[in-house]
């Protein structure tokens, strides 16, 4: 490969291969997955299917060593068998497939979860066969994901998919009618005001108010999957949250740390407060730029919120016990956080981060030191973040 060569995506995993890219994509796909739900891959062709189930396998954390495996034409019946154990829902090994063509269509799997692409897809006969085997129902799954690494999505805007688009009702309501033959046009009608932003409050068991956008239009549900609305929600998680934590100190020790906060993340979503409604409670709360922590603090303690570039700033207050090669990687985390929220500050999102940066886990080794070392680095200024 020649230094400032292109390559189109078409000529990836055919003309050339770049593990680094693959691995990559995977660390990507599975930082942002439940590792226990199923999951089809489709990738450019046999060896390269053979490549990403290699990497997912050496990537994940279920350690049952059939986690993964390839189903394509060459594997024959022991590919059929692999198959044949992903498409019974009672069982959850394996649970990711990779393959090219073969399961593009008549995969009658039903608990399929995520369909991830690994390849460009141009047939529109193809792309709704490949997104059919992600619309099966099943008991508790009412949605699936497509994870598209190649743009191929751009099929949904074709209009033989479903149709032309249409302008949402309220302004179809509003288009003015048009002007008679020989009518002057109607005088341009002014924006509505704004309507102002309404706020709720509601008073929780410590006497103390809270405050809700009244205006976010969104759903919650209760442990037993019953609809509520976001102030039952929030006096639930009130009741609840104590159970977990004695007082705002124990919370900031439990979230400053990857490994506690991620523990006390699934306690919540076993007690019917998943990640997903937390993340639903920053918006109703005014908060979608402040970190989940405060969502917890301000729901349990009445705590002020604080947004995440303040944080920020709080930590590299501290940046002074890192050389200066530490303190950019750092930095470089810190932008990823302030950006996308504390999920990018998870153990599992170490790797892809130092990928993003680096390219490749040896350069990074090389600027910061070993792995061991990095993941101190990494572990350890999150505590600033909250101190």
């Amino acid at each position: 490969m020649e230094a400032g060569q292109h390559f189109a995506e078409d000529e990836f995993n055919v003309t050339v291969e770049i593990e680094a890219r693959e691995r990559y994509r995977v660390l990507t796909f599975l930082s942002n997955i439940d590792p226990r739900e199923k999951a089809l891959v489709f990738c450019q062709n046999q060896p390269h299917a053979a490549l990403i189930r290699d990497l997912i396998n050496q990537e994940k954390t279920i350690p049952d060593p059939h986690y993964c495996h390839r189903v394509t034409a060459d594997d024959g019946e022991i590919g059929e068998q692999h198959l044949r154990d992903f498409q019974d829902n009672e069982r959850s090994i394996p649970t990711i497939l990779t393959t090219s063509q073969k399961l593009s269509t008549g995969v009658d799997a039903r608990n399929v979860r995520h369909i991830v692409l690994f390849r460009r897809i141009k047939s529109m006969v193809e792309f709704k066969q490949i997104i059919g085997r992600g619309t099966r129902l099943y008991d508790g799954k009412d949605y699936f994901t497509i994870h598209d690494f190649t743009r191929s999505h751009e099929l949904f805007h074709d209009p033989a998919w479903d149709g032309e688009e249409l302008d949402p009702p309220e302004a179809r309501e509003r288009k003015p009618e048009e002007p008679g033959e020989g009518e002057p046009p109607p005088e341009p009608v002014p924006p509505p005001s704004e309507e102002p932003r309404r706020i709720v409050r509601i008073k929780l068991a410590d006497g103390k108010e809270r405050s809700l956008q009244h205006t976010v239009q969104t759903s919650f549900w209760s442990a037993d999957g019953t609809p509520i609305s976001a102030e039952q929600f929030i006096k639930l998680l009130f009741g609840e949250l104590p159970t977990f934590f004695g007082n705002e100190d124990q919370l900031r020790a439990l979230w400053s740390l990857p490994d506690t906060r991620k523990k006390l993340l699934d306690e919540l979503g076993e007690k019917g407060f998943p990640l997903p409604q937390l993340l639903e409670l920053q918006k109703i709360i005014d908060a979608q730029h402040c970190d989940l922590y405060d969502v917890l603090a301000y729901i349990a303690y009445n705590t002020p919120t604080q947004d995440r570039t303040r944080r920020a700033e709080q930590a590299r207050a501290h940046f002074t016990q890192y050389d200066d090669k530490q303190r950019a990687f750092l930095d470089f985390v810190l932008k990823q956080y302030i950006h996308t929220g504390v999920e990018e500050l998870a153990g599992e999102k170490l790797p892809p981060l130092l990928l993003l940066k680096y390219k490749s886990l040896p350069d990074a080794t090389k600027e910061l030191g070993d792995i061991a070392r990095i993941r101190e680095t990494f572990v350890g200024f999150q505590r600033w973040l909250y101190g």
